[in-house]
């Protein structure tokens, strides 16, 4: 168990506390939406990790899960949905939009499996 000490402020006497030190992360798109959720719905576990020092590394963790999902998800959609190098070269225009509609749903279901979580 952690001893705590005191100095003294005026009339006061206040815990010396040190927060850990973190390494610098330079946090993705869903790190940061990550944290945001955490500020906002779960402040506990936020302080949590930002105390422990904990918080960059759990960030960055998410930001690769969701990437490697992300792309592990739209292969499979695009692959299930044929949409293809062939429909790329056919039509463009409807590769595009296709593309497109995978990439939403993809991002939809990492958000709701990772960040929201």
């Amino acid at each position: 168990m952690m001893k705590l000490t005191y100095s003294k402020q005026g009339d006061y006497l206040l815990p010396d506390l040190i927060a850990h030190k973190e390494p610098e992360a330079s946090p993705g798109k869903y790190a940061y939406l990550r944290r945001e959720y955490l500020k906002e719905q779960h402040y506990g576990m936020f302080l949590s990790l930002l105390t422990q020092g904990t918080l960059n590394q759990h960030l960055t963790e998410i930001q690769e899960a969701a990437q490697a999902r992300m792309t592990q998800i739209t292969r499979e959609m695009a692959r299930n949905q044929q949409v293809n190098e062939q429909l790329k070269a056919d039509n463009p225009m409807l590769w595009v939009g296709q593309m497109n509609n995978i990439r939403q749903a993809a991002e939809e279901i990492v958000m709701q499996e990772l960040i929201y979580r």
